[in-house]
């Protein structure tokens, strides 16, 4: 086979790929030219457009709807590369087994709840004098409520019993960081994954369940029978 016969194979089967899950991809793409911007700008002004973009009490009093839809395309820290690795471990099967609809409500749900939540606990800290005033105007930006929120609901993609250890898994995952930490951040972590659990309706509609057992043996070679 020719080499020109074989790069557009691979491209048709990229392209195949990315189409099942066409959501996920375009997000990744907008968070990848936000990153390359981001990384043009100096500091300060990097600071000032995230700052901008934040859903911390100060915006989500004012202007909450620009600001939930805006900070879902930029990245808070990490390497793009880092959210190109989760996005395909789970978003992707998130969106080829629910369908694009109901993963992006997921993502939305997930996000714009998770949010409130972890902001009011943040409000409740700084009128109780658990956390200063200046916090209203803290930075929060980034997609981890929304992924954590699909984490959630993947739950009900698996076989039980693996879903209730996954479900453990998860919970533990999210829940160890809110009490060393105490942050609104990992309120809004354990939060969103909460949510994605409550997320099962929009699951009842779909079919089939992931064994990873089943999945591990189809991965082993299988033996010639003796004789």
């Amino acid at each position: 086979m020719a080499v020109r016969d074989r790069l557009h194979l691979s491209a048709s089967a990229v392209w195949a790929y990315i189409r099942r899950a066409p959501g996920t991809y375009l997000w990744l793409a907008v968070l990848l030219v936000t990153t390359i911007v981001g990384r043009q700008l100096p500091d300060p002004v990097l600071n000032e457009v995230l700052g901008d973009r934040s859903t911390n009490l100060h915006h989500l009093s004012e202007d909450p709807l620009r600001v939930l839809v805006s900070s879902a395309f930029w990245l808070a820290g990490g390497p793009w590369i880092s959210y190109f690795v989760l996005y395909n471990i789970f978003h992707v099967p998130a969106e080829r087994w629910l369908g694009t609809l109901r993963w992006a409500s997921v993502c939305v749900i997930a996000h714009v709840g998770a949010t409130y939540l972890s902001e009011g606990v943040l409000y409740w800290a700084i009128r109780h004098g658990e956390a200063p005033a200046s916090a209203v105007t803290t930075l929060d930006v980034g997609v981890s409520y929304a992924l954590a929120g699909v984490v959630g609901v993947l739950a009900y993609r698996i076989v039980s019993p693996w879903r209730y250890v996954y479900v453990a898994s998860v919970v533990t995952f999210f829940a160890v960081p809110v009490l060393v930490s105490q942050t609104f951040t990992d309120v809004g972590h354990l939060s969103a994954a909460l949510i994605g659990f409550a997320c099962y309706p929009l699951t009842r509609v779909r079919r089939g369940v992931w064994d990873p057992v089943a999945a591990v043996r189809s991965l082993l070679p299988h033996r010639q029978p003796a004789g």
